[in-house]
């Protein structure tokens, strides 16, 4: 089963590069009017009295612009190649997970499995949800590959039993809700950027990255949709770091020891509540709040690569 994981790992990685090639080809030559227009809802009050919510299309999108066959096909078939990419990710998940008779998040190597597994997850109810922002699925498979490339060659470590400290029932509620929240941020953090470089471009930035965003979604829709997945994620972020000092104080009788893998899960938990308070502070912009979310993002990198391969403490047993 070990080496049907790493077989099945092989065929993830290839199958969403294969679908980020079909984004980028959607992207680079499919027309806006029907990817990039977003419904939000709205007040109604702003138009006709009311005070009630109604679904309308983004404003300054073209309604009627072409697009062409050949891109369209592209972005259906990148769909297609990504759902086939989860299946087999999701299938090296489950047999590693078999192979090692335990929870397949053992280590770094399938921390990182597990992690880029949840964020494919979010991303297809994204998908599903707000058809619209198809486009994004360039990056999202960018990084699910990059992440997924670093873990093969760098992090690999063959199936094997746990050391004796993580044979516990906290292993599977601890980690496992880090590794939920960790996907679903960084289905967070790509809309973030992207409402960053799409607000920029609006703004009249035309130097890259900010060239991208031409054929992004509205800002409005990427904000919105930012705020939804780091507001469903949180709490779960929330409830790992909790469960974590409760393992702590059953492991090595104190909850909190200001270990390196501690400190920085608290400046990622700091940060995200940050944006939070943030995003529903009426004087704070959206820019400001969306480059939280990217700082937040960018502990969370912190936390599991540098910590893990650098800084030595109580959690450096797990090994990469």
């Amino acid at each position: 089963m070990g080496a049907i994981s790493n077989h099945l790992l092989v065929v993830t990685i290839f199958s969403y590069v294969l679908a980020m090639m079909a984004y980028a080809i959607e992207y680079a030559f499919g027309g806006r009017g029907v990817v990039a227009r977003v419904a939000v809802r709205v007040p109604v009050a702003a138009m006709a009295g009311g005070g009630t919510l109604a679904e309308i299309p983004e404003a300054s999108e073209p309604a009627n612009q072409p697009e062409g066959v050949g891109a369209r096909r592209a972005g259906i078939t990148a769909v297609v190649l990504t759902i086939l990419g989860y299946a087999a990710h999701l299938g090296s998940v489950v047999a590693r997970g078999i192979a090692a008779d335990r929870a397949p998040w053992g280590n770094m190597y399938e921390f990182v499995l597990t992690a880029t597994l949840v964020g494919m997850t979010a991303w297809l109810v994204v998908l599903i949800r707000w058809s619209g922002l198809r486009h994004l699925g360039l990056f999202v498979t960018l990084v699910a590959a990059v992440l997924l490339s670093i873990a093969g060659m760098t992090l690999y470590v063959r199936v094997g039993p746990l050391v004796p400290a993580l044979h516990s029932y906290w292993l599977v509620i601890h980690v496992g809700a880090a590794s939920i929240a960790s996907g679903i941020f960084l289905v967070g953090f790509i809309t973030a950027a992207m409402h960053l470089i799409r607000s920029g471009y609006d703004a009249g930035k035309t130097r890259f990255p900010y060239s991208l965003g031409e054929r992004l979604p509205q800002a409005t829709a990427l904000e919105r949709v930012t705020f939804r997945v780091h507001a469903f994620g949180f709490p779960i972020w929330t409830f790992g770091v909790i469960a974590g000092a409760i393992w702590a104080e059953a492991a090595w009788g104190r909850y909190w020891n200001w270990d390196p893998k501690e400190s920085w899960s608290f400046i990622a938990w700091v940060v995200y509540a940050g944006y939070l308070h943030a995003r529903s502070t009426p004087s704070v912009s959206r820019r400001v709040t969306s480059w939280i979310a990217v700082v937040g993002w960018a502990t969370m990198m912190v936390n599991l690569f540098g910590v893990n391969l650098v800084a030595n403490g109580l959690h450096s047993y797990a090994g990469v």
